[in-house]
């Protein structure tokens, strides 16, 4: 792939009949179209005032980008009859980010209180011209433009450490940014596979922590720990002198960058050049991605010098950007080093805490104290709530919106994050035809729909939430154009969420402005998805019967649809209105657009209509917050779970499943079955046993029979239904105990509870 040093997203605007369409992505507060247009030409002047700071280097990055769209570069405070004035002002309601824009047939003002604002002025400006250069007339509808941001936060997230991407990328990934007038790029540069910053204090870093074993033809999740004799050769990282260039290239597009430095887990790559930081103090396999099975990725809590390691570390980091933030990670620390090692437990003995929850909030605690001491502030993903909240600390929440939540009612300020919908890394159509992800579906539409303020806030809490982000985790992504794919166009969703007001965001509207923008990654050579072809299958019970409801996200996309398991063609049903299911069956449903059936595999979804359909079900533990399917009583809604994890699947982690189905009256039944799923890498796996029972009275249950499972728990994706017949019997009540499995030896979470996933009691 051609890398691009200068991007400007910028689109051919299409001919109505009475006038141009304006495709601006974000959609403004206001846009006043009049008849008429703007013809921009060599001969147009850039105007500003000398005297207001900062103007000068806008206009250049201006005329910068008309440049590589147009050819040719516009002067500057000339007197000529067409002109583009740039002018900084004192102005109401718009804050500091925001614009006016006016456009007659003889110039173009861009009004607003910051630089800041004229240059998101000027992204809006850049959009409706070509994306490549043209020899027709370049011509800009007349009208008037008033905007500024909803949120104050708009950011995206780019891990570097699974795969490290050069400078090139990254200047091309903050274009994208930019274009889309988001504000922060939260650049992951330190994990356990990889550290990505050079630091001079501490030369093995990046000598040794930024290199590890070459295993790129493997899926990640199957990559082997590696050997202590083989050599790390597959890496990088950026020097002092490139991030410093980098920030630079940012700020001229008022894009701030944030680093984030992990801490205090996930950070095998420092403990592999430094054995001494960590609990252990020996030394490391040699890094790869995968299997960690066995080494350290944790710094010693009870040890000092891990301490003045780390201020070394961020005095360096600091020095280096000039955010307001720190982001300091704090996730998924494995506290199990920190139980059996001797410094660690004086360290809690010491400073009276009560658990190792308590070690890492006083570990977070300490660094945020010496953060603050140099004009800073620190950001933590989630599990910093762990053990006590630190005073200043801003919450990433990522784990579902709670933690934001809890963080926002202790009067902590929030970034929204949620795995659903803004990680990245997801599917976001298919998966069938589409580029590997790590899993899950966060397609378009999801995006969009994001409302990054939960109502469970009252307003006074909401003032918290600064914003959102999308994260770009880079397990499975190896390559520039992956990286585009996976963000290309779900960013200019998520940029809409958070800069539209609330009610100016329209999915139709934001579908058609969208597809000149798919004309504009095509002639730039970006890579992007063309759209989620796949239908979205909707079970409903109403009266006692069950429908499903279809739907595609394509502009202009219609529904066919087959109930006998065949592939719909364009002579099967077109879904115009639910469909009601009576039988046990195979739903496929495909997209039709322009005439021909799109996507790869047809959606399909199994149904097992039984004695049970619609009856209430009794746990005996918890069904998991994040597992929910479709409700209290999925194992009774006639719908078989895909092999999506998580739709139509029921989880339940650590613990038995126990459920009781009270069948309202007595029935004759001859056989019950429990569907369940095994997903390795999700440590999802299928029940040692399942045991069946039935009551006539609810008290006194009879056991029918356990049926054990036979399939391995090594194998990595599987569906099974445990499943027993009997001579007919009359019961009222059924219970089935699922028994939870553990990590085998091997997995990365070994000799850990696993995770139970079920999808009906079939009851016949």
């Amino acid at each position: 792939m051609k890398i691009k040093f200068i991007f400007i997203l910028s689109l051919t605007t299409t001919l109505c009949v009475a006038q141009q369409t304006v495709n601006i992505i974000p959609q403004p507060v206001s846009i006043q179209q009049q008849s008429g247009n703007f013809i921009l030409t060599g001969n147009t002047a850039i105007q500003y005032n000398p005297q207001q700071k900062g103007l000068k280097k806008v206009a250049k990055f201006f005329n910068l980008q008309l440049k590589n769209t147009t050819g040719f570069v516009l002067p500057v405070n000339t007197s000529l009859p067409a002109t583009i004035q740039l002018s900084i002002e004192k102005l109401a309601t718009i804050g500091d980010e925001g614009y006016n824009m006016d456009i007659t047939s003889k110039a173009v003002t861009i009004k607003a209180n910051t630089t800041a604002g004229i240059v998101y002025g000027i992204q809006s400006l850049l959009q409706t011209l070509p994306a490549i250069r043209t020899n027709a007339k370049l011509e800009i509808p007349c009208m008037s433009i008033t905007d500024y941001p909803r949120f104050k936060y708009r950011g995206m997230h780019l891990d570097v450490s699974r795969h490290f991407f050069g400078p090139e990328l990254i200047k091309e990934y903050i274009d994208l940014i930019a274009s889309y007038k988001m504000n922060v790029f939260h650049w992951h540069l330190v994990d356990d596979q990889g550290w990505r910053i050079e630091i001079k204090k501490y030369p093995k870093l990046t000598s040794v922590g930024a290199w590890r074993v070459d295993q790129t033809d493997k899926i990640w999740g199957s990559r082997p720990q590696a050997k202590p004799d083989e050599k790390p050769t597959y890496g990088g990282y950026y020097t002092q002198e490139q991030i410093k260039e980098i920030i630079a290239y940012a700020a001229q597009r008022n894009v701030t960058i944030i680093p984030e430095i992990e801490l205090p887990g996930h950070v095998a790559s420092a403990i592999a050049s430094y054995p001494q930081l960590c609990c252990k103090q020996q030394q490391q396999f040699p890094l790869t991605g995968g299997n960690y099975t066995g080494m350290s990725s944790n710094y010693c809590a009870g040890n000092d010098s891990a301490f003045n390691f780390l201020e070394n570390v961020l005095t360096e980091v600091i020095d280096l950007f000039p955010s307001q933030y720190i982001h300091i990670g704090g996730d998924e620390v494995d506290k199990n080093p920190w139980k059996k090692c001797n410094r660690c437990q004086a360290r809690i003995k010491k400073e009276g805490l009560k658990n190792e929850e308590e070690l890492q909030s006083y570990f977070i605690k300490r660094i945020e104290k010496f953060v603050n001491s140099k004009h800073k502030k620190i950001i933590g993903w989630d599990e910093i709530l762990e053990g006590g909240l630190a005073p200043e600390a801003t919450v990433m929440s990522w784990r579902g919106e709670n933690g934001g939540i809890e963080a926002a009612k202790q009067s902590h300020d929030v970034i929204m994050t949620p795995g659903k919908p803004v990680y990245f890394d997801h599917y976001q159509a298919g998966p069938e035809g589409e580029p590997i992800a790590i899993g899950g579906m966060n397609t378009l539409k999801n995006v969009y729909d994001y409302e990054p303020v939960p109502k469970e806030l009252n307003a006074e809490e909401a003032k918290h939430v600064l914003g959102a982000q999308a994260n770009l985790w880079t397990e499975f992504i190896t390559t520039a154009e992956h990286v585009e794919y996976m963000i290309l166009p779900r960013m200019p969703a998520l940029a809409e969420v958070v800069w539209s007001p609330k009610e100016n965001r329209n999915w139709n509207s934001f579908n058609e402005r969208l597809q000149n923008h798919f004309k504009a990654y095509g002639e730039k050579g970006l890579h992007y998805c063309p759209g989620n072809f796949t239908v979205n299958i909707r079970p409903f019970s109403q009266n006692g019967k069950l429908f499903v409801n279809l739907s595609t996200e394509i502009l202009n996309g219609e529904v066919y649809y087959t109930t006998d398991g065949t592939e719909p063609t364009l002579t099967s049903n077109k879904y115009s209105a639910p469909v009601e299911i009576n039988s046990t069956g195979l739903l496929k449903a495909s997209t039709m657009q322009n005439g021909r059936i799109m996507g790869v595999q047809a959606a399909r979804q199994s149904f097992a209509m039984h004695k049970g359909i619609g009856k209430n079900v009794i746990y005996a533990n918890p069904v998991s917050r994040y597992y929910m399917a479709d409700g209290s009583n999925s194992l009774t809604d006639g719908v078989r779970g895909t092999g999506t994890v998580g739709k139509f699947w029921h989880g339940f982690s650590g613990k038995d499943l126990i459920a009781t189905i009270d069948l309202e009256e007595a029935k004759n039944i001859q056989s019950l079955a429990l569907g369940c799923l095994q997903n390795y890498n999700d440590w999802i796996f299928l029940p040692q046993s399942v045991k069946f029972e039935t009551s006539v009275n609810g008290t006194d249950f009879e056991e029918v029979q356990t049926v054990n499972n036979l399939i391995s728990i090594n194998e990595k994706n599987a569906k099974f239904d445990f499943k027993t017949s009997f001579p007919a019997k009359t019961v009222k009540f059924i219970r089935v105990t699922a028994k939870n499995n553990i990590c085998p030896p091997g997995h990365n979470g070994e000799g850990k509870p696993g995770w139970i996933f079920a999808d009906e009691i079939i009851v016949d």
